[in-house]
């Protein structure tokens, strides 16, 4: 039984004493971050923006097997963020959407997440219509001619079945009910608002490819959104990279429990 199938589906419930040590030593190290990075000149807190945002790209994508060239996504981030950069890259298209998305993510962070602004970005990072050799939908929720959306890992015959989506034909309500949540004030911790949406959006898994990059944008959203600055000085997604086998294993782990965290 998938967290989706549970009648309270998508009421998370959480034990705050168990969380509430842990979170405010969070907000304490990144408030020490923040206060140590306003001391620094203009030029350094650029640059650590600029090397941030970079490792950000790169993580996200190594995360699901991707491998993109480093010098063109610290050109393109340069580009965008009007940084002088000496020995510009030319930049692959590929390239170019992902760090579209990610910049979009934290330096419109104030602005609503909405349906057509998730397409964009499902569409930057497919800029071809295809993922590998494979023709994908882009720029609109996954169909019913894709499924099952199934998570699936090994060889041919001998694959094993990780998670299985929601039906196509329950997407759209599915994340009426996300963006919802997502853009209302909510009367809990900014940085635990990060964590909820990332594993509901991932849940739901509404597009046919993308949606692990796409999860991680909008958790670096809302942790802008907890920072209050388009200034990015941790990478949420390095840390994740070195601990991606425990990620995924909690991923399916959480998605075939219940609601309570």
């Amino acid at each position: 039984m998938y967290i989706y199938e549970h009648t309270n589906w998508p009421q998370f419930t959480w034990i705050s004493e168990r969380l509430s040590t842990h979170l405010a030593q969070i907000r304490y190290k990144q408030g020490k971050l923040l206060g140590k990075m306003e001391t620094l000149g203009f030029s350094m807190r650029e640059e650590a923006v600029l090397e941030t945002l970079t490792l950000d790209v790169l993580k996200s994508s190594e995360i699901e097997g991707e491998m993109l060239d480093a010098a063109q996504v610290r050109s393109s981030i340069a580009k965008h963020l009007g940084i002088h950069l000496a020995g510009v890259a030319v930049v692959d298209r590929n390239v170019e959407g992902v760090v579209e998305m990610m910049l979009d993510a934290t330096q419109q962070y104030e602005q609503p997440l909405t349906a057509e602004r998730l397409f964009s970005w499902q569409s930057a990072l497919f800029p071809a219509g295809r993922s590998g050799l494979s023709k994908i939908t882009t720029g609109a929720w996954r169909t019913g001619e894709s499924e099952p959306m199934q998570v699936v890992s090994g060889a041919i015959g001998k694959e094993t079945i990780h998670f299985q989506a929601p039906d196509a034909n329950k997407v759209p309500v599915e994340m009426d009910a996300f963006l919802t949540w997502f853009n209302h004030k909510q009367n809990i911790d900014p940085v635990l608002k990060s964590a909820i949406p990332h594993l509901w959006f991932v849940t739901i898994h509404p597009f046919e490819d993308g949606n692990g990059r796409i999860a991680r944008a909008i958790a670096d959203m809302q942790l802008a959104r907890a920072d209050e600055t388009a200034q990015r000085f941790y990478s949420m997604s390095s840390q994740i990279r070195l601990e991606r086998t425990l990620y995924y294993n909690m991923l399916e782990n959480t998605q075939k429990s219940d609601l309570e965290s």
